[in-house]
């Protein structure tokens, strides 16, 4: 028994095919704000239970960084019924799987169970909005864990700080600049008031997203998620502070040294817009064409013929306000880095100067297409994206029926323009990384 199970939660159920791609869903609000999304489909036995936040580290103090990534952690320490460490016992003792992360934008909870535990999972996130058990003792124990993580995911992993110095260029001036893992010097400085103030601020209903994704009686699950989630208490509405940034109008230029590489790299990024934009997805499409796959151009010109790489990338960090499209390579029998970026830079004129082929735009939508399916095919995936389309494009959850027409709206004409538009050497940071002797 236990194996089908596990073997019903690997494939969690194709939801979508290439010929019928439409996310079917329904949703309703709760009177104390909690918005509910729910989408039904029976092919594999699996439900995920997942609850979106719409908190991050961009609604941290300046002091207090680190905060909504603390709670990631912090909020699976237990509730009023639920012993501390039971919360991830329960899960896996009734064939689940759950797991959490934090972004710049948001909070991201979720179980992953046979559908016959669906309320198992709707009472656990109940639990965890109505009544987690905030105190010192927790407090203290995730502080270590979450230290352990920084040094491991950060401190002691190679290139693991880059984005922490791109970003305190790109975004001065906006809580971006700092990384969702914070500063462990404010976690201890922070007291436990503190924590059950951003609590009670932001793990509110009328900030979350509930999405149920997979095989559910739609009508019994509306009367399920009511009698666990309706008590809750509506919570304060949130103001949030708006931040513009003022262009970045020079090249801005930096050097980052890091004991745990041996290879150095280089850098370039650019401030782009956020994923509300038609344009950020343009730039998704520009890295595929720069460096996805090996017959990507960067990756056929540096890796393959030149041989002066060992990497090369290009990518689109895409968030709510704002967005960093980030170039890199790591060069090849010492190759200097002043070169690789010459390379990159001729690329990225190329693109801004000719128009992609018409068999290249072909390949490049089906390919973004099959993205889209392959995002789409299993319950997490939808659940995230369904959450996803209301917390950050206007509560239009439908934006996730919309993304497909988008990309096959396109042009080649756009592909240009907008990389002109954004990838100046003028509106750009340069950082070099290298290995600290």
């Amino acid at each position: 028994m236990k194996k089908r199970i596990l073997f019903a939660l690997a494939i969690s159920g194709l939801c979508l095919s290439a010929s019928a791609q439409k996310v079917q869903f329904t949703e309703f609000d709760l009177d104390n704000g909690l918005h509910v999304i729910l989408h039904q489909d029976k092919t594999a036995p699996v439900v995920a239970v997942s609850v979106m936040y719409h908190v991050g580290s961009k609604d941290e103090e300046t002091q207090r960084t680190g905060f909504a990534h603390f709670f990631e952690h912090l909020l699976f320490e237990g509730s009023e019924n639920i012993k501390k460490g039971d919360f991830m016992k329960l899960v896996s003792s009734n064939g689940g799987q759950n797991n959490a992360n934090t972004s710049q934008d948001r909070t991201f909870y979720y179980e992953l169970f046979p559908s016959n535990q669906l309320e198992l999972g709707l009472w656990l996130e109940s639990e965890r909005m109505l009544h987690p058990v905030i105190n010192e003792g927790g407090v203290k124990t995730q502080n270590e864990v979450v230290k352990e993580e920084k040094r491991l995911r950060i401190d002691n992993s190679p290139y693991g700080k880059f984005t922490e110095k791109i970003f305190g260029h790109l975004f001065d001036g906006h809580p971006y600049r700092w990384q969702p893992i914070g500063s462990m010097e404010h976690l201890d400085a922070a007291k436990l008031s503190e924590f059950i103030a951003f609590f009670k601020k932001y793990y509110v209903p009328n900030n979350a997203v509930l999405t149920i994704a997979g095989d559910l009686d739609v009508e019994k699950t509306k009367a399920l998620v009511k009698s666990y989630f309706a008590e809750v208490p509506k919570g304060a509405p949130i103001v949030r502070q708006e931040f513009k940034l003022p262009e970045i109008t020079k090249e801005i230029i930096d050097t980052a040294y890091d004991a745990n590489i041996q290879i150095p790299a280089i850098f370039a990024a650019y401030r782009v817009p956020g994923m509300k934009s038609r344009e950020s997805k343009v730039l998704g499409m520009i890295s595929s064409i720069l460096s996805e796959g090996g017959s990507s151009r960067l990756s056929t010109k540096m890796v393959d013929q030149k041989k002066t790489a060992l990497q090369v990338a290009a990518f689109n960090y895409s968030l709510e306000d704002y967005g960093a499209y980030i170039t890199l390579a790591l060069p090849n029998k010492n190759t200097p880095l002043n070169d690789l970026l010459k390379d990159i830079d001729e690329e990225v004129l190329r693109l801004q100067t000719d128009l992609i082929s018409e068999s290249d735009y072909k390949k490049l939508q089906n390919k973004f297409e099959n993205n889209y399916v392959s995002a789409n095919s299993k319950m997490l995936g939808v659940a995230e994206n369904l959450a996803g389309g209301y917390t950050f494009h206007d509560k239009d959850t439908n934006d996730i029926n919309k993304e497909l027409e988008v990309i096959r709206s396109i042009t080649r004409e756009e592909i240009r323009d907008v990389a002109k538009k954004y990838l100046n050497k003028n509106q750009r940071v340069v950082l070099y990384y290298l290995p600290k002797k």
